[in-house]
């Protein structure tokens, strides 16, 4: 074996391979092995690497490459193994060979399903990438982003492959929207984390062949993946985040309810009738969303005038009402000589094109459509500049849709051509991370003409995304089952980066029921993303939509959103700090409690809130596990102690909630959407005898937070002692008065600009 060192760069080469081990910190090695395969990372923008100690050894046949956080030894053949700093196994080469599993189908079999219309699930071809690791008995898997199925993935496998799929999505699916090919995993207690990072077809079997490894194959490009350590999972998933970024701080208002229909948007009459509906039916709302109704003809970048007067005056209107309008875009641009779009996308050669050159078209919701090639800095340009038209009519922001990319006539074939932004490539390569590009000339567009922190919201997407836009789950239907998904599907989402996640509330597809809506709403009520969206055609699911007692309930669980708006806020800070979950599982929290390492039916909000929603049909009690420490019942002030599983009582208008005892959370006050320059009160909440707690303040809208005008409030309540200090103060808005709610008594403070302290009222 030949080994050379350059700084932090380590390559080994024997008769038959070439590896090269780079450091990047102490805890993310990068693995490449190259396959002809050039062009940058989509996902890690910049250089991560930072300074690093890195000891080397050799023995014998092996060398050993030490950090402070992960020992790697490589041999004469090549294999990888890694342990952490204590020299516990985290990912080892697996040396042995495969063992297709035995499916029990001879080829006469095969074409007789076939014949009946049965696909026959066949083992996965060969791949020119595969690297196969070793499985212990109780190695546990999460992550990989937008998955159905459960919160841990042992025992499965996958694809990455963004795929539009309009049947009901179910566990054996092997793919969605998005390919997020980041894998956590936990050995004898021991968290690792591996970053595929290849935007070709790919595929995860993580113990279903075999119980004695896991592998990934992709179908072309290099081996490359990034070995991730971290002493506990939340570190793990903070260095993944480091290397692949973080969503960044949202505007307040986001947070907020937000009500869509596939139907609202096709005249102003239409969507005037759900705006007075949410206000006169006290439903607190930020946001309406407009689907592909209001353009003109599916036209992007247009509006129809048939049913709209004037649109800007309309969205001004609404915004006075306390509404804001997010705008819906395809990426697909319809062939049409006279429309301005299609003309300077030909003129300047911005569309894919076919093998032969012409320009690619497919079909899509205008019909004959062309593909703008999104990972081309030009062309994501134009596109962020045409962003200029709705923002000008008064878009808060826009929703990315269609970006797998989908399409009617059959898929994109592979061969069709696109940029990979340094070279001429194929949708082969791109397809993955077309969702992400488009994604990214979105917010790159709003952020240019807004100056504020962009709205983008999108359906495919790829790892790193998270720093461009948030998520949804795509077309989930009015299923209990789905309702059921949301947990483990927001879960692993959050844990594989993308803490701006949500599902369509109420189900997009098929027809809801008043049962199913109230139980969602509840289910939902901390999901990062928070909104209602049916289909055409489906069943209204508006909260009034089947009268009492669905309607009070749904907005008591809007008014509970909006009571805890800045404490939701207050997570999304750290997040922008840390990488870590604002919605998460309890494995996240409870590493080392066994109970939790499969747990699909709860989850918590950051470390204090533990929600256990009711999904099954009927039911109306439920058994509740909680975790070590002291519980209270949010509802009843009931206590419970942890590491126990009790039977909580749920009627249909409760969701059975627990706050961690000692627990301070800020408590807006009751409004019908989010006042972002509101700075008149603040109320903190106390759960329990005594707590602390760092509360964050800013303008809510802009990036000036970045420069420091934000505000740090030091919060400790007590029976002998209450205190608020402002630890940082660059914000020039600071609550006049802040009030301290016991379960006995208030106390009230009032801010001093002379001192810029707070003062108790006497």
């Amino acid at each position: 074996m030949d080994f050379k060192q350059n700084e932090q760069t380590f390559t080994f080469s024997n008769d038959q391979r070439k590896i090269v081990l780079t450091v990047l910190t102490p805890e993310i090695v990068r693995v490449f092995e190259d396959h002809g395969e050039s062009g940058d990372s989509f996902a890690i923008e910049g250089n991560k690497q930072i300074q690093t100690s890195v000891n080397v050894t050799q023995n014998n046949d092996q060398i050993e490459l030490k950090t402070a956080s992960l020992t790697l030894t490589v041999n004469s053949d090549l294999r990888l193994n890694v342990y952490d700093n204590h020299q516990h196994p985290l990912v080892l080469d697996y040396a042995g060979k495969r063992t297709p599993l035995d499916r029990s189908v001879n080829p006469e079999q095969e074409k007789l399903a076939a014949s009946e219309g049965h696909d026959v699930l066949t083992n996965e071809a060969d791949n020119r990438v595969l690297v196969i690791k070793k499985l212990a008995s109780d190695e546990q898997f999460y992550g990989l982003g937008d998955k159905t199925g459960y919160l841990n993935k042992r025992g499965y496998e996958y694809d990455n492959w963004n795929s539009d799929v309009p049947e009901p999505h179910v566990e054996s699916m092997k793919a969605l929207y998005k390919s997020v090919p980041f894998l956590i995993g936990v050995k004898q207690g021991h968290p690792y984390g591996l970053f595929f990072d290849n935007t070709y077809k790919s595929h995860f079997d993580l113990g279903k062949e075999s119980q004695d490894y896991y592998y990934y194959s992709a179908s072309n490009g290099n081996l490359n993946y990034y070995i991730i350590g971290g002493k506990t999972l939340k570190e793990v998933i903070t260095n993944y985040t480091y290397l692949t970024g973080r969503v960044p701080l949202p505007q307040k208002w986001m947070l907020g309810y937000q009500q869509s229909r596939w139907g609202y948007s096709v005249s102003q009459k239409d969507v005037a009738k759900i705006a007075e509906k949410l206000r006169a039916n006290d439903l607190p709302c930020d946001v309406i969303h407009f689907d592909i109704d209001y353009m003109d003809g599916f036209r992007v970048f247009t509006w129809r005038k048939d049913s709209y007067d004037d649109p800007k005056r309309f969205i001004a209107d609404l915004r006075k009402k306390g509404f804001r309008v997010m705008t819906i875009i395809d990426p697909g641009v319809k062939v049409d000589e006279n429309y301005w779009v299609y003309q300077e996308g030909v003129k300047n050669g911005y569309f894919a094109k076919s093998p032969d050159g012409t320009i690619y078209v497919n079909k899509v919701w205008p019909g004959d459509a062309v593909f703008p090639d999104f990972a081309r800095k030009e062309v994501r340009d134009w596109w962020g500049k045409n962003i200029k038209y709705l923002v000008d009519l008064g878009a808060c922001g826009v929703w990315d849709d269609m970006n797998e990319p989908a399409s009617f006539n059959g898929p994109l074939p592979n061969d069709v051509v696109f940029s990979d932004g340094k070279k001429e490539s194929t949708h082969a390569k791109i397809h993955n991370v077309y969702g992400h590009c488009m994604a990214k000339a979105t917010y790159e567009g709003l952020e240019k003409d807004t100056g504020k922190r962009p709205y983008v919201i999108t359906r495919a997407c790829y790892a790193g995304t998270q720093k461009y836009s948030t998520i949804w789950t795509g077309d989930n239907q009015s299923l209990w089952p789905h309702l059921q998904m949301m947990i483990p599907q927001l879960c692993n989402l959050g844990m594989s980066g993308f803490s701006f996640a949500g599902t369509d509330i109420g189900g997009f597809g098929a027809d809801c029921t008043a049962e199913l809506l109230t139980r969602w709403i509840e289910a939902a009520v901390f999901s990062p993303l928070f909104r209602n969206h049916a289909a055409a055609g489906t069943r209204a699911q508006e909260p009034w939509a089947f009268g009492e007692p669905t309607l009070s309930i749904y907005r008591k669980y809007l008014k509970l959103r909006y009571h805890l708006i800045s404490y939701l806020y207050d997570r999304f800070y750290y997040e922008s700090k840390t990488g870590l979950p604002v919605m998460r599982p309890l494995v996240l929290n409870y590493p080392a409690d066994r109970k939790v390492q499969k747990m699909n039916d709860e989850y918590m909000v950051g470390t204090d809130l533990l929600v256990a929603p009711i999904v099954m049909e009927g039911q109306t009690s439920r058994q509740v596990y909680l975790p070590e420490g002291e519980w209270l019942d949010f509802w009843t002030g009931a206590e419970y102690c942890g590491k126990t599983t009790i039977l909580a009582d749920a009627p249909l208008d409760k969701l059975p909630l627990f706050i961690k005892k000692n627990t301070i959370l800020p408590w807006d006050q009751s409004r019908d959407h989010v006042a972002v320059e509101s700075n008149a009160l603040m109320t903190f909440r106390l759960f329990g005898d005594r707590g602390d707690y760092v509360h964050y303040q800013d303008n809510g809208t802009d990036f000036e937070y970045e420069n420091g005008q934000y505000n740090l409030y030091e919060v400790r309540m007590g029976a002998n002692h209450s205190e608020i200090k402002l630890s940082h103060f660059g914000y020039d808005k600071p609550y006049a008065q802040i009030n301290l709610e016991y379960e006995d008594k208030k106390e009230v403070y009032f801010f001093d600009p002379e001192s810029e302290s707070y003062q108790l009222k006497k």
